[in-house]
């Protein structure tokens, strides 16, 4: 009998090739899209429109990872036809699985590069920008994608989806149980999105906790706080539904009101420097006329003759509104000193009897 061992050889090593070729091509198919790619994102970069800039960007690594799902199963295929492995039945599922795994992997990254590219657009044009409502929209169809891409691999893979509903709907009350502080948070944070009680950026206090600082990032679970001193605190959302919270970000005005005391040697002086104090402030251009303005002697101190300052800024910036406050004192202060008067300052005198000052006299 002739020997046909040779054949068997050439045939092994046919596939082996085959398989060779197939993973080359990945490859090589691999090496080509990404250099199409780059050259249209520096092409289409030039533009202004956004969506093809995320378009693009959102793309390339999904694609690759469909490439080479379809060159590994390719060969695969050819590797089971030769060495009849059971293995070849897996083959088709994880084909499926990783390609929905891919598209689920584009859309979310499209989706964040859209809220990117709109907030990049709107801040260069110099229009307004509402970060926390983009931040909770687009999590939440980041969100949205992850659940129905998990639903549609529970179903291709044989699982029935109701059944994995009725389940869920059934183990959703003991999670519940177990998980309560991390709902409260969830729902915490799900009320600051929609009452919008501050937002990134905003600055704000609470009276009945020791938190102040500028917002910095808002979770579903907890919110990330940047103190004055630069510390990060982190509170749980659940905390802002039974604390209240002071937004001074969304002041319309900053208020001035100080109390300056004349002393009583300067009595006669007073109505005057009061008066004098109203007209500069109606003047100044840096308070608002609009809103209630006050300046009154309201009161006999101890050492001193009181009277008040009540307006508003027209600012709210922080910094500006003490320049404004600063150049305020200075002017009330250079006005009592024009009235030849002068500021008081805490004294005291004491009245000695004249019985015990003769006494004291006759003893010296």
């Amino acid at each position: 009998m002739p020997d046909l061992s040779f054949l068997n050889v050439k045939s092994e090593s046919v596939w082996v090739v085959q398989i060779f070729l197939v993973v080359f091509g990945a490859l090589l198919l691999d090496f080509i899209q990404r250099k199409v790619i780059n050259r249209l994102v520096s092409k289409f970069e030039k533009t202004k429109n956004y969506w093809d800039d995320a378009f693009l960007h959102s793309i390339k690594k999904p694609i690759s990872l469909i490439i080479w799902v379809l060159g590994l199963s390719f060969a695969a295929h050819i590797a089971g036809r030769q060495t009849d492995s059971s293995l070849l039945e897996y083959v088709d599922p994880i084909n499926d699985v990783l390609i929905i795994v891919a598209i689920a992997w584009f859309l979310i990254r499209f989706i964040k590069r859209v809220e990117e590219g709109v907030v990049a657009s709107r801040e260069a044009k110099g229009e307004p920008v509402d970060i926390t409502t983009m931040d909770a929209v687009t999590k939440l169809l980041r969100l949205s994608v992850g659940i129905t891409a998990a639903l549609v691999v529970l179903q291709t893979l044989g699982f029935s989806v109701s059944g994995v509903l009725a389940f869920g709907g059934v183990g959703g009350i003991a999670v519940g149980f177990a998980a309560r502080d991390l709902l409260a948070n969830f729902f915490g944070g799900l009320m600051v999105y929609l009452d919008r009680p501050f937002s990134v950026g905003d600055w704000i206090r609470s009276p009945d906790r020791n938190i102040e600082g500028t917002v910095e990032k808002i979770g579903w679970r907890q919110t990330m706080i940047r103190t004055f001193d630069k510390r990060p605190l982190y509170v749980p959302n659940a905390t802002f539904t039974n604390v209240a919270v002071e937004n001074p970000s969304r002041m319309t005005h900053r208020r001035i009101y100080e109390t300056i005391g004349v002393r009583y040697d300067d009595a006669d002086k007073v109505e005057s420097i009061v008066n004098a104090v109203e007209k500069m402030l109606v003047e100044h251009p840096d308070i608002d006329n609009s809103q209630t303005l006050i300046v009154n002697f309201n009161k006999f101190a101890a050492s001193s003759l009181d009277f008040f300052v009540y307006t508003f800024t027209h600012t709210t910036n922080w910094v500006e509104y003490h320049n404004v406050k600063q150049d305020v004192l200075l002017r009330i202060y250079n006005i009592i000193t024009e009235h030849n008067a002068e500021v008081a300052f805490p004294t005291s005198t004491v009245h000695v009897p004249e019985d015990v000052r003769i006494e004291q006299i006759a003893r010296t």
